[in-house]
């Protein structure tokens, strides 16, 4: 099995090109960048940030998204550096402790409840 899938590993993928609707196109930090360094040394043990360009999801950036090997993966938008930090560690710490990527809807964090994107099944399905 490739490095990329290991079923030890949970892949927090953080689009680094967003930027929320409302923000200048120029000469500004990109929201996913930031979220991206934010995330620096707080990540739950098994899980992976990673950086990924354009998740195409532009009109509700900042985009991330959870994958594993055998795991449903799920794409989660509206994400803010400022507030979401929580949510985005609680959601990977959960999602790292299922078998399939699937946490119960009540169990997910709120702003997951209400943001997510996608939800795609396993590659070995």
């Amino acid at each position: 099995m490739p490095e990329d899938f290991s079923p030890d590993v949970v892949r927090l993928l953080v689009c680094t090109t967003c930027r929320s609707a409302s923000a200048p196109p120029d000469g500004e930090t990109r929201a996913g960048a930031v979220l991206l360094d934010r995330l620096a040394g707080q990540l739950p043990e098994g899980v992976e940030a990673v950086a990924v360009e354009c998740l195409s999801n532009c009109t509700r950036g900042c985009t991330v998204a959870l994958r594993g090997a055998g795991r449903w993966t799920y794409v989660y938008g509206n994400i803010d550096p400022d507030t979401h930090i929580g949510a985005v560690l609680d959601g990977a710490a959960r999602y790292r402790a299922t078998p399939d990527g699937l946490v119960p809807w009540r169990e997910r964090p709120e702003h997951f409840r209400k943001n997510c994107i996608a939800r795609i099944p396993p590659l070995e399905n």
